[in-house]
């Protein structure tokens, strides 16, 4: 079977949005435009550019500016990605998120000493209300980060993490 092209890939993609965000309008809209862009960044030749600069430049300018929500194109996110509420949400773009993944408002995604040690979110993970997670860390599939948890350690798959200690349980 070959790898899906821009299109594909797009549709597949807002499908599970789509569905993962069915009573979040507002999410629905940012993680349409959110898949548009990356589906003119993938495209090649001069009407891909064109469009990109368009639709990238306005979800830039409309998600940060206006929405505060910091979620880049060049981010590699999965299907599925569930916005909850969505505002004060940052994202650096060296960071990796899976499938049915959930974030809710004031998620801080970032780096912690270089520009790309950033962490990798694995599937099916929800993170609550003010989490920050940050490094070069591993958040095992279906784990859960509790509100305001600090995270800063690689989390096993299906593990809790609770604030304020940042304590996991396996």
């Amino acid at each position: 079977m070959t790898a899906p092209d821009a299109r594909q890939a797009f549709r597949i993609a807002w499908a599970a949005d789509r569905r993962a965000n069915g009573s979040y309008p507002k999410s629905r809209f940012v993680m349409r435009w959110f898949r548009l862009a990356q589906r003119w960044k993938a495209g090649r030749g001069p009407l891909s550019r064109l469009m990109f600069i368009m639709v990238g430049g306005s979800y830039k300018l409309v998600t940060e500016g206006f929405m505060g929500i910091e979620l880049p194109v060049s981010t590699p996110v999965g299907p599925g990605l569930r916005l909850r509420h969505g505002v004060g949400v940052v994202v650096n773009p060296a960071s990796r998120i899976g499938a049915n993944v959930m974030l809710r408002q004031g998620v801080t995604l970032g780096n912690r000493r270089t520009s790309d040690d950033c962490p990798i979110i694995e599937d099916d993970v929800e993170i609550g209300v003010g989490a920050v997670v940050i490094g070069a860390v591993t958040v095992g599939a279906g784990a859960r980060i509790g509100p305001n948890a600090v995270v800063f350690k690689d989390v096993p798959a299906g593990a809790v993490v609770m604030s304020p200690l940042s304590e996991i349980r396996a």
